[in-house]
């Protein structure tokens, strides 16, 4: 079941509280802001993010322009943007999550 308005408004509430003992009240726009943003736009590309990550292991062996490159990468995903970081917000905090 997909959490109400009001749950996820008072869950979010509550991490706020947490940070906000960890951070200066003046710290905490530039804290909570940056890692809301990326929250939305990870949750934006979820859907097509392991369509995009094949597809980029496929197309960095080829030697394409940059343009022909987002050309390929963009097909496969239905937003009009992609990110091929295997990283995202529940992987914070591990090793050995990078490309080599």
């Amino acid at each position: 079941m997909t959490p109400s308005f009001t749950q996820t408004a008072a869950f979010l509430w509550s991490v706020a509280d947490l940070l906000r003992g960890d951070f200066k009240q003046s710290q905490y726009g530039r804290i909570i802001l940056p890692f809301t943003l990326l929250r939305r736009l990870e949750c934006v590309l979820e859907k097509d993010k392991p369509a995009v990550l094949k597809k980029f292991a496929e197309v960095s062996r080829m030697n394409l322009p940059e343009e022909a490159y987002e050309k390929m990468l963009l097909r496969s995903t239905e937003a009009k943007f992609f990110n091929t970081s295997p990283m995202d917000l529940s992987k914070l905090g591990e090793s050995g999550i990078f490309r080599k």
